[in-house]
């Protein structure tokens, strides 16, 4: 059985969560948020959060225990971009875009 948990529009650009992501590929769950929680990182945070959901998705709604889970997927997609601008030289502007991500994490109970 698969449980999903998403979180959307996360402020933090996909590349650099898309680093910590890969790190807990097909791993259990509970050893992944254990080094989650050892990342010094804003976007271990983030991801940490969704596999706590995820967790609690299982256990809340499809009668699963949190030991047998383990990671099947972590997908972070690019979300909408804020687009900004900081003043340049010569009363000029230079555009540039505020990133966000969505994070999608499926658990699996089959080994």
């Amino acid at each position: 059985m698969e449980v999903k948990a998403y979180t959307k529009y996360a402020r933090m650009s996909p590349l650099k969560v898309r680093k910590v992501a890969r790190a807990i590929q097909g791993r259990n769950a509970g050893e992944a948020l254990e080094m989650l929680s050892l990342i010094p990182r804003k976007s271990a945070r983030l991801i940490g959060k969704t596999l706590k959901s995820a967790i609690a998705n299982a256990e809340n709604n499809n009668n699963l225990t949190s030991d047998a889970l383990t990671i099947k997927s972590t997908i972070i997609e690019e979300g909408p971009a804020f687009k900004r601008f900081r003043p340049a030289a010569r009363g000029s502007a230079h555009p540039y875009k505020k990133r966000t991500s969505h994070i999608r994490i499926v658990l699996t109970d089959e080994n």
